[in-house]
């Protein structure tokens, strides 16, 4: 009875331990942020191109290109598995990117990748940060386009007809859950399988050793 009680006791203790950050998550969750602030300035100039060919295809088709700017909080938190993961990661590669400067200015960067990353977070929250799965980390990409896309359209494209917002805001989201989603996951077992993730039990799970 006595060595039950105490063993039943224990494991909460272990998963509350688990969900708390230590220095390296911090310093790795830092790393991912501003490496995606860096993508974020590339693609800040890069989406330019293919935006100007999908536009007069049909309005609302350029929301395929936001993918990208969703990445850092999927990887993120794929990575770190912690609560705040996603948050931390977006919007540290917002402040990147506004302080290197953007042509949509510093505070709506900022805001947006607070939107953007709660709707990633959100999504882990919904499995109690247990499941980092592909379908979960596709569900976050999607969740964080599904965020990113409501709040363009209040501020981007306010008074926007019917035709250009349900066609850009099912871009957005199949943009979000391939871009970020699916190509975080496949980014995040990459660099697992390099062994630099050994210390996570993201790491550790994809090389086998959990």
């Amino acid at each position: 009875m006595h060595t039950s009680t105490s063993t039943s006791a224990a494991a909460p203790v272990r998963t509350r331990g688990s969900l708390r950050w230590r220095v390296v998550d911090i310093v790795v969750a830092s790393v991912i942020g501003v490496a995606s602030g860096l993508i974020f300035l590339l693609w800040n100039i890069g989406y330019l191109g293919p935006k100007a060919l999908l536009e007069p295809l049909l309005p609302g088709m350029q929301g395929l290109l936001d993918g990208p700017w969703l990445l850092a909080g999927v990887l993120g938190a794929l990575i770190i598995r912690k609560p705040g993961a996603a948050v931390y990661t977006e919007v540290l590669a917002a402040v990147v990117s506004a302080l290197i400067g953007n042509q949509w200015g510093g505070f709506l960067t900022l805001e947006a990748g607070l939107v953007q990353g709660l709707g990633a977070e959100l999504i882990f929250l919904l499995f109690f940060y247990r499941r980092f799965t592909l379908p979960v980390a596709i569900l976050a990409g999607a969740g964080a386009a599904l965020f990113g896309g409501v709040n363009n359209l209040l501020l981007w494209f306010a008074g926007a007809d019917t035709l250009f917002t349900v066609v850009y805001m099912l871009c957005t989201v199949v943009s979000g859950a391939v871009l970020a989603g699916a190509l975080g996951w496949l980014l995040a077992r990459g660099l697992a399988a390099t062994g630099a993730l050994d210390r996570f039990a993201s790491g550790r799970e994809a090389r086998g050793r959990v």
